[in-house]
Parts: C-alpha cells; sequence; structure tokens
C-alpha cells in the first residue's frame, strides 16, 4: 500500500510540475511578442515626430543625403545629421555626406 501511494505521489508531482512548464513557456514567448511589437511601434512613433520636427526647424540638405540614403539636415550650429530608424540624431562629418542619387 505504501509502494503504490508513493508511486501515485510521484506521479501526480511529475504531471503537475510539467503542467506547470508548459503554461510559463507560452506566457513568455507571448510576452516577448508584445514586447518586441510595442518597441517597434515606440520606435515609429520616434522617428515620424523627430523626422516631423526636423522639417519644420532645421533645413534640408538637397544634394546631400545620409549613409543608407536618409534625409539630411542641418541645425543652427551648422552639424550635419539624420534621424536614425529609432528616431535619434545621427551626426555627420562632411565628408561622410554622400550625394544624393538622381
Amino acid at each position: 500500500m505504501k509502494n503504490v501511494f508513493k508511486v501515485a505521489l510521484v506521479a501526480a508531482g511529475i504531471f503537475t510540475f510539467t503542467q506547470s512548464q508548459a503554461k510559463m513557456q507560452q506566457d513568455s514567448s507571448l510576452g516577448h511578442k508584445i514586447s518586441h511589437t510595442a518597441k517597434k511601434v515606440g520606435h515609429a512613433t520616434a522617428h515620424a515626430a523627430a523626422s516631423g520636427a526636423s522639417a519644420i526647424v532645421d533645413k534640408k540638405y538637397d544634394g546631400k543625403c545620409g549613409p543608407h540614403g536618409e534625409t539630411v539636415y542641418i541645425n543652427d550650429q551648422s552639424h550635419y545629421y539624420y534621424i536614425s530608424k529609432k528616431g535619434h540624431r545621427v551626426f555627420l562629418k562632411k565628408s561622410q555626406l554622400m550625394d544624393k542619387p538622381m
């Protein structure tokens, strides 16, 4: 009787452990997808806001572009920069500017 009880207790413990592990794995992958999507939306929003503000406040440099074809702006201190995908200003030297393709 004691052996049957021990076997049943061990089986129930293993079953409970595997069920709890399976649930945690599903939740963590769903949480990862949500956080990844939230970061993407945040970066897109920051990029749109920074590009809009730069287009209004600073001058565009018409004949040149950034390393990957980005629009280059000139601020009031005559510094050249472009807006990254994350919405940050990336300052460039004049030697780093490229001619805009026609």
